[in-house]
């Protein structure tokens, strides 16, 4: 039986509206702890208004958001199916002898649109709104210790200089990891020997040297000097500070590739970069994979009961594809696992379980 293109269309439209609304819901429920604890951190500092931290906390969100999509797609494919169930909608369709498959397939490709989409207009948006939360929270915080931080120790890089070697250490980055804030930096001289250390509030790499501003110089012997503007020597490019600073989730999805490019260029292996792109191409098959595990879990009558079970069933199965993504990235990340198995192995691995599932419920 070929499903009517108006009940494909009554479908899809269901399961639409169902990730809309849940992805609407877990936008305020996000922005609100969000913005509560922006607020905290920003409540000693008078020169901050609400509105600020409101601001960062609505430039943070839809990065945010983009790393919950897979979960919003999950939750809403399930509430969609139930409540076909519910309604006996779902009855009526299997006496007119239609199967789950003509039910999934308007989700499936409405999911893969979606996942285009968010790839290719939601991601460069989310990147962009995040740099700017990035720039607003250097602004801010600058070199305080509550300044948001990658690591403990914040972020690190080594350089070699006619004038010596230099470590430097930062506690946040923009601009994709040119300009930097809470900059602390040891140099040291052409034999090795420590020189000094430079404590700076930012830091802008300009060529063939770092433009520090409002630094501080500990120098062995003698009292620390103030300096308004002070510039370091380095022979560090753009794209090697990229790699040792920027955020791949900084990046829209359509720079990435030159950026890969640039990195290959100057010699580096850009794992993150790669990593990124990889994911945003399975993003549309990851969203697809969700929908078949919320179709293994909800296409099912209430009046057999175990509706319960097999709802925490699929959040547990979405948590487990989650976990194993979280671990195939850091697989790549370590450089223990090539960039395109961690990006689509989970997209894979959910969509086939998923679709088993389905096939075994169906035919048996």
């Amino acid at each position: 039986m070929t499903l009517n293109p108006t009940l494909s269309i009554y479908f899809a439209k269901r399961f639409l509206l169902a990730v809309v609304g849940v992805f609407v819901g877990v936008y305020f429920l996000v922005g609100i702890i969000d913005f509560i604890e922006m607020a905290r951190r920003t409540s000693d500092m008078a020169n901050v208004s609400a509105l600020t931290a409101a601001k960062i906390s609505f430039f943070r969100l839809p990065l945010m958001l983009e790393r919950l999509m897979p979960f919003c797609v999950l939750i809403g494919a399930m509430t969609c199916y139930l409540s076909i169930s519910r309604r006996l909608e779902l009855v009526v369709a299997r006496a007119a002898g239609m199967s789950a498959w003509q039910f999934v397939g308007p989700a499936l490709v409405t999911a893969l649109v979606l996942g285009i989409l968010a790839t290719t207009i939601y991601n460069p948006i989310s990147a962009a709104l995040q740099e700017q939360a990035r720039k607003l929270e250097a602004e801010i915080f600058g070199g305080s210790s509550s300044a948001l931080q990658q690591t403990s120790t914040g972020l690190w890089v080594r350089q070699r200089s006619v004038s010596g070697e230099a470590i430097v250490n930062a506690r946040a980055s923009s601009a994709q990891g040119v300009e930097l804030s809470g900059v602390s930096i040891f140099t040291f001289d052409p034999e090795g020997r420590y020189r000094d250390r430079i404590e700076a509030k930012s830091a802008t790499l300009e060529p063939g040297q770092w433009r520090l501003r409002e630094a501080r110089i500990y120098s062995p012997g003698t009292p620390p000097a103030d300096h308004a503007i002070h510039t370091l020597p380095t022979n560090l490019t753009p794209e090697q500070v990229q790699e040792s600073f920027a955020n791949p989730e900084t990046v829209s999805f359509w720079e990435l590739p030159g950026h890969i490019r640039d990195a290959d260029n100057a010699g580096l292996k850009a794992a993150g970069y790669r990593l990124q792109f990889q994911k945003l191409l399975a993003r549309p098959f990851f969203l697809v994979a969700m929908v078949f595990l919320a179709a293994a879990v909800s296409l099912r009558f209430f009046r057999m009961g175990g509706v319960q079970k097999m709802v925490l069933g699929g959040i547990a199965a979405g948590f487990l594809l989650y976990v194993l993504a979280k671990v195939t990235e850091d697989l790549s990340k370590a450089e223990l696992m090539h960039p395109v198995a961690a990006a689509w192995a989970p997209a894979l691995l959910g969509g086939l379980t998923g679709f088993v599932a389905l096939l075994y419920q169906e035919d048996g």
